[in-house]
């Protein structure tokens, strides 16, 4: 019987000037792949290369994570868009950290698009069409990760992506297999067993449980911990924990 194998991965790179948030160096010793924040939502040039620098010493995949040009709010506020400017956004900052990588002899390994910007994808397929060809046109090779089952992943599979299909660890679901509103009381999920078992459960059954408690089915390829989060580190052990416990593989894509 085949062990179940699963990736781990997590957003950073978000800081910027003198502001800094999360805990990198820490996660990038937990998680398998990272999504590095590539100067719009979070992040500067000098965040970028000591990300990417980072994330190739300790052999972690790097994901380009581009998000919308909202600095202040830190790219979690919905912008309208129009599918052209997602399109020139996305193919944008996937070459600003694609050269950092370059320069530093590693190779991008995906994309994965940052709060709003990622969760307008989910339902919109107009705009899920345009990130997904962003992506191909840069590089048919590159892996798409997307929210399991939205119209991002369909709109990568239509162009002959390869994808991923990605849930969270730390958010709670609505019974359309989206992500609870941040907003919402029970948006987030601030206990590490909690969220342990969520994503255990994730795995080894392909389901979670929904904020109105029905049962719904969700393909697991990749588990997001959100890096900017204060017990992000605590989350991300956890987690690994668990899984290596259960005898789940922990593999980049």
């Amino acid at each position: 019987m085949s062990r179940l194998t699963v990736d781990l991965n997590c957003d950073m790179g978000e800081s910027f000037g003198a502001y800094a948030i999360g805990q990198d160096e820490a996660l990038l010793d937990l998680v398998t792949s990272a999504n590095i924040a590539c100067g719009l939502h979070a992040g500067d040039p000098q965040v970028m290369q000591k990300t990417v620098k980072m994330a190739l010493l300790k052999n972690v995949a790097i994901g380009a994570h581009p998000g919308l040009p909202d600095l202040a709010g830190f790219g979690r506020r919905e912008i309208k868009i129009s599918p052209d400017e997602a399109y020139a956004l996305v193919v944008y900052q996937i070459g600003a950290l694609w050269g950092f990588i370059q320069a530093e002899g590693g190779t991008l390994h995906h994309v994965k698009p940052h709060g709003a910007l990622y969760n307008m994808a989910a339902v919109n397929a107009t705009l899920a069409e345009a990130i997904a060809e962003a992506v191909y046109k840069v590089n048919p090779n590159l892996i798409l990760y997307g929210l399991a089952q939205s119209e991002l992943i369909k709109a990568g599979d239509k162009l002959g992506l390869k994808t991923a299909h990605e849930v969270f660890a730390d958010r709670s679901y609505r019974p359309d297999g989206t992500l609870t509103p941040r907003q919402h009381p029970q948006a987030h999920i601030t206990n590490p067993e909690v969220a342990a078992q969520q994503v255990l459960n994730m795995v080894q059954t392909g389901k979670v449980q929904t904020t109105d408690q029905q049962e719904i089915t969700l393909i697991t390829d990749t588990i997001c911990i959100h890096g900017d989060g204060p017990l992000a580190v605590t989350f991300a052990k956890r987690i690994k924990e668990v899984l290596l416990q259960a005898g789940v593989v922990l593999k980049a894509i």
